[in-house]
């Protein structure tokens, strides 16, 4: 059943990852080194972070048409919280390491990109709540077409 509610949510985890790649994660007052030299830290400056948003959002749209397989749905939707977990861990990792060969002049600034994963958590999580609550719901219904047949 395509029109479930699990579908809204999923949609707008991929909707999340999506605007990940026209939100920065952090912005700084001066070009700088590696990750700032363009004074923007966003979701292209490292093939991690590219390739977890980019892997987040297909597995977030492929979820959506896997509504009859409810058991893959429901894993790949774990496996999407574990890369919007991974999301801003390895940013803040990737940052803070670069960071200590920015000078202390460079004030950087963090933007909604770092706390958009939290989103596409918490999306995520409810898209999983239903699955397993329309899964709860069809179970009696297959029972009864069992023993019908």
């Amino acid at each position: 059943m395509i029109q479930r509610i699990q579908i809204i949510f999923l949609l707008l985890t991929a909707i999340v990852f999506g605007s990940l790649f026209m939100v920065p994660f952090a912005i700084s007052s001066q070009p700088s080194v590696q990750f700032l030299s363009d004074s923007v830290f966003d979701v292209t400056d490292h093939p991690a972070l590219l390739g977890l948003t980019l892997a987040g959002g297909i597995l977030a749209l492929v979820s959506i048409f896997m509504f009859q397989k409810r058991k893959l749905q429901l894993k790949l939707g774990y496996f999407i919280i574990v890369m919007a977990i991974l999301l801003p861990v390895i940013t803040f990792l990737l940052f803070t390491n670069a960071s200590a060969e920015v000078s202390s002049s460079v004030e950087v600034y963090d933007q909604a990109g770092m706390y958009l994963p939290v989103a596409a958590i918490i999306f995520a999580s409810i898209a999983n709540y239903y699955i397993k609550k329309d899964g709860k719901l069809v179970k009696p219904m297959d029972r009864l077409r069992e023993l019908l047949t």
